[in-house]
């Protein structure tokens, strides 16, 4: 019941406009600045990449991954790198209708990890794959908190239990949950099954005797 809950909970969520789920602090630099100032700026915003321009357009993109890759394991200084030597060009973008699913899509196909959010000339911000996962992840972990909150004490299965129809007419009840039985039978079966005890009315003292001072 849990998954399914998960799975109806995430499938609401691949339906979001992307603009929903957006990081709508873009950063913004110029294609000759130098990717320390690039650097910079991801570590104040705490972001994972920077849109380069070009005579206000953009042109380019600069991740995390391209400054391990193309600059970092390469030894090189990023003082004396501009972001136009290292950006991922042209920069995939999609609009703020789009949905959550139509973005992973186009990640999937494309293999990048982040998409521009745009409208008509505007920018309106990048959404990530690390974003949507962060999502997932924060709706599976609620599910899971509402069913558990919301999990009965007690859960019967009728099959398992004989009931009499008149709770008036009932030679014995159950001490733990009330339940009505007409037999000492089906009332030491009941809580057998359903309470994990012994069967003691049936005369079975096994459950006693693990609860003796002198049991090993």
């Amino acid at each position: 019941m849990t998954s399914a809950l998960i799975s109806g909970s995430i499938s609401s969520l691949l339906s979001w406009p992307v603009g929903n789920l957006m990081n709508n602090d873009a950063i913004i630099l110029e294609a000759d600045n130098t990717l320390d100032e690039a650097i910079k700026g991801m570590k104040e915003k705490n972001q994972r990449s920077v849109l380069a321009t070009h005579l206000g357009e953009v042109v380019g993109m600069v991740s995390k991954t391209d400054i391990l890759y193309k600059v970092t394991s390469e030894g090189k200084n990023p003082s004396k790198i501009k972001l136009r030597e290292i950006m991922t060009s042209p920069v995939l973008a999609v609009n703020p209708q789009n949905t959550i699913k139509d973005a992973l899509t186009i990640m999937n196909k494309r293999n990048v990890r982040q998409l521009m959010v745009h409208a008509y000339s505007a920018i309106l911000g990048i959404i990530s794959r690390e974003d949507i996962s962060r999502k997932m992840e924060a709706i599976a972990l609620s599910t899971i908190d509402e069913v558990l909150h919301g999990t009965p004490v007690c859960i019967i299965d009728t099959k398992s239990i004989e009931y009499v129809k008149d709770s008036s007419k009932a030679n014995f009840s159950c001490a733990y949950c009330g339940s009505p039985f007409d037999t000492k039978e089906g009332l030491s079966k009941h809580i057998d099954r359903l309470h994990n005890e012994s069967g003691i009315l049936e005369g079975d003292v096994r459950h006693l005797m693990d609860d003796s001072p002198n049991s090993f």
